[in-house]
């Protein structure tokens, strides 16, 4: 599935041999009008790497009992990631966190204090879609209870960049070209491209954040969807006859 969008951004009107110094910014002499466009082109491809971020957070009532119960726990969930084939390049620890924890006593108007919490937490990346329920429910029995994901992207999108940046110029010229007429011109000539690239591919779906505090519930159901990648082409045309 492919989505355009076209935005003309000028169409000048003058003749540009008496604007030397204009043409020295497009780096091209145009003797004809100067046509400017810029267009985004999306490309929807299905995903092969998921992202989910697995923990554990909990309270005890100092900071080294809650540290050292969190760090028990933390690496359970670690070792069972291991045994599952995860390769520790796509385990990465994220967020590690201690402090206290205080309620607002409305009637004293007073903070009081409740205890420690500890948190930590790993992202990790899998390359099989169809596994994340699975990974999930096994994080869950290993002591994960803060699970944030699943963000989906795909490894290589070139190709579908490379798509994009095709259908990209076609629409630019079929877009320059109806200008062009309406100023009374019969065709165009590219005069410069430039081109703005997105850094990855675009998630279309992410589960909400996951916090366990009941019983196990079994592996839960993850769709995939599609995520979106893509180009943004800058195109400069001169209208000719």
């Amino acid at each position: 599935m492919i989505r355009t969008a076209l935005i003309p951004t000028a169409l000048a009107a003058a003749v540009l041999a008496a604007s030397p110094a204009f043409a020295a910014d497009i780096q091209v002499q145009a003797t004809g009008p100067v046509i400017e466009l810029q267009v985004n082109e999306q490309v929807e491809v299905e995903p092969d790497t998921v992202k989910i971020s697995a923990g554990v957070t909990n309270e005890a009532m100092t900071a080294q009992e809650a540290l050292s119960q969190n760090s028990v726990q933390m690496r359970q969930v670690i070792d069972r990631l291991r045994k599952l084939g995860i390769p520790e390049r796509d385990i990465q620890t994220t967020r590690i966190n201690l402090g206290a924890r205080f309620d607002y006593d409305q009637q004293a108007q007073r903070q009081v204090f409740r205890g420690y919490q500890a948190s930590n937490q790993v992202s990790v990346t899998l390359r099989d879609t169809e596994e994340v329920g699975a990974v999930l429910d096994a994080l869950v029995q290993a002591g994960a209870n803060d699970i944030n994901g699943p963000s989906f992207s795909v490894s290589d999108d070139t190709e579908a960049k490379a798509e994009a940046r095709r259908r990209a110029l076609e629409r630019s010229r079929a877009m320059a070209l109806d200008y062009a007429r309406v100023a009374g011109y019969s065709n165009v000539r590219v005069l410069q491209i430039s081109e703005s690239v997105q850094g990855s591919p675009r998630e279309m779906y992410s589960a909400d954040r996951i916090v366990v505090t009941g019983a196990r519930i079994g592996a839960p159901p993850v769709q995939p969807g599609m995520v979106e990648t893509g180009v943004t082409v800058s195109v400069t045309y001169e209208a000719v006859n």
